[in-house]
């Protein structure tokens, strides 16, 4: 590989591994050179991030708007990423309220967290919904990568049947739509989800896996040879970046054996690389690693995440809290469910405080890996108790590119709709679309 061969699309390969470099100096030198422009850029990257039952909104919002306010209880674990946030307060999700269509809130906000739409109510096959924002950003800009988008979760979840007061599960455990009648499903194995980003095929997944951990060997033995060639021809710089993103690659690589063999202690019946870590956290935070991933080397700029299903019942006893948090979330005023339901919503944030720092920590052109991208974190509930679908806890985190004046509590008028901010941020991936769910225009304030 000579020097001008080496570019931002450029892999290290092996036997069924292909690893996508991260972002080098030598991409933009070796633009400059090809045309005389700076199109060796980094690219701009936006997710979103779905936490179920709503929050407990007086320990989730701000007591002041603009720059320097204080971070309430829920939000504290974001304290060495808040000059890169925006708490956005007074957005609505209409398309979430029953507006006739009876109970079944929870089904709705999962289905119009990111599309805006109304779902048809229904259990049976005829499900409908909308296009989901990412979707529509993949449409336009997903051929550029080698993934037109990722969808990620830790709960399955079923395509068919009757999961909420007459709600398809479709709608329960997905915030994806392709069209209007198509969910994509997202992928729960973390360990399914790094051999995708890391296989030279699809039809190679399972055999180059299952041939590694035969031999026990790392992905990165198979590419030592491509990486030794390509070190030498790298500066300082690149190479200590070069380095960092493959000790990072093989930290990952340990989790997730790890987090295998802690499955097969803990008495599962353990059939390899398709089994979820037991541990929540740790699945959660595998699968930021994975989207880190997925963005550092350009392998996707689309990325969605289901922390939890809508409705889910789940219990959180490693912070103290055996209830279930759908259960918690009816609290029906009663302090001591309160106090359960913000540690929930605390534990909640410090994984997204996970995901943050980990791509702030990661040098990327001119800045990071976070001021190149948009990540929306929230629900499409408010408060859990009275299902309410306006003022909703949503945080923006990232510089998009450096388009974004970050480090504030933004308040918009009440009823302004969430597909609002989905419209500015299609705009800044170079994916504008005409409208989004019932997207009234662009969400003024985010300008730097």
């Amino acid at each position: 590989m000579s020097h001008h061969e080496i570019n931002r699309r450029s892999v290290l390969r092996g036997m069924g591994v292909s690893i996508a470099l991260p972002w080098l100096e030598l991409f933009r030198s070796t633009a400059r050179a090809a045309d005389g422009a700076d199109s060796a850029a980094p690219p701009r990257r936006m997710a979103f991030m779905f936490v179920p039952n709503g929050v407990h909104l007086s320990d989730w919002t701000p007591r002041t708007e603009g720059f320097g306010f204080e971070l309430p209880y829920i939000l504290e674990p974001l304290s060495r990423v808040q000059e890169d946030l925006l708490v956005i307060s007074g957005l609505t999700h209409d398309k979430g309220r029953a507006n006739g269509d009876g109970p079944g809130d929870h089904a709705r906000s999962a289905s119009v967290f990111l599309t805006g739409a109304q779902p048809r109510k229904t259990s049976g096959a005829n499900i409908r919904s909308g296009i989901s924002v990412d979707q529509a950003a993949a449409q336009q800009i997903g051929k550029a990568t080698k993934f037109a988008s990722l969808e990620l979760g830790c709960e399955g979840g079923r395509s068919a049947g009757n999961c909420d007061s007459g709600y398809s599960c479709a709608y329960s455990s997905n915030i994806s739509w392709s069209s209007e009648t198509t969910p994509v499903g997202k992928e729960t194995h973390p360990r399914l989800v790094f051999e995708r980003l890391f296989a030279t095929s699809s039809g190679n997944v399972d055999s180059a896996a299952a041939r590694r951990q035969a031999l026990k060997r790392s992905i990165l033995d198979f590419v030592s040879d491509d990486a030794r060639q390509l070190q030498a021809k790298l500066g300082a710089n690149d190479n200590r970046k070069l380095d960092e993103y493959l000790t990072g690659v093989r930290e990952v690589e340990r989790r997730l054996e790890l987090a295998e063999r802690d499955g097969a202690r803990g008495g599962l019946k353990y059939h390899g690389p398709s089994e979820t870590p037991r541990d929540y956290k740790e699945h959660i935070r595998l699968m930021c690693d994975m989207m880190a991933l997925a963005f550092q080397t350009d392998s996707t700029r689309i990325a969605t995440f289901m922390l939890a299903n809508a409705g889910s019942n789940r219990s959180y006893r490693d912070i103290d809290v055996p209830d279930g948090h759908h259960d918690l979330s009816h609290h029906g005023g009663d302090a001591k469910k309160h106090e359960k339901i913000r540690k929930i919503n605390r534990f909640h944030v410090e994984q997204l405080a996970y995901f943050l720092e980990k791509l702030k920590s990661i040098p990327e052109g001119d800045g990071t890996l976070l001021d190149n991208s948009m990540i929306v974190y929230g629900s499409a509930i408010s408060d859990g108790n009275r299902h309410n679908n306006e003022n909703l806890p949503i945080l923006l985190a990232g510089g998009g590119g450096g388009t974004i004046n970050t480090g504030r509590h933004l308040r918009r008028q009440q009823e302004t709709p969430l597909c609002n901010l989905f419209m500015s941020m299609l705009d800044r991936m170079g994916a504008s679309v005409d409208f989004i769910g019932d997207s009234t225009g662009r969400l003024d304030g985010l300008e730097i």
